[in-house]
C-alpha cells in the first residue's frame, strides 16, 4: 500500500520538486560533513543548507497534512 508521501511523490509536482531540492541539499550537506575541517564559507553554507532543508521539510509536511485532510488518510 502506498503512503501519502508516495502518492504525493508520484502525483504532486510541487511536492516532488521540494523533495528533489531537499535531497540535493542533503547530499551537499553530507559532502560537507565528510570533511575534517570546514572553511568559514563552508561553515556558512552548512548553516544555510540546514535552514533551507528545514524550510523545505516544513513545506512538504504542510502539503502532506493537506492531502491527509482532503482524503481522510491518517497513515503516519
Amino acid at each position: 500500500m502506498m503512503t501519502p508521501r508516495d502518492v504525493l511523490l508520484t502525483s504532486h509536482e510541487e511536492f516532488r520538486k521540494l523533495a528533489q531540492e531537499h535531497m540535493q541539499y542533503s547530499t551537499r550537506l553530507d559532502s560537507l560533513t565528510q570533511k575534517r575541517y570546514l572553511s568559514e564559507d563552508e561553515k556558512l553554507e552548512e548553516v544555510r543548507l540546514k535552514k533551507l532543508k528545514l524550510r523545505l521539510k516544513d513545506q512538504m509536511q504542510s502539503i502532506e497534512r493537506q492531502y491527509r485532510q482532503q482524503f481522510g488518510t491518517n497513515v503516519a
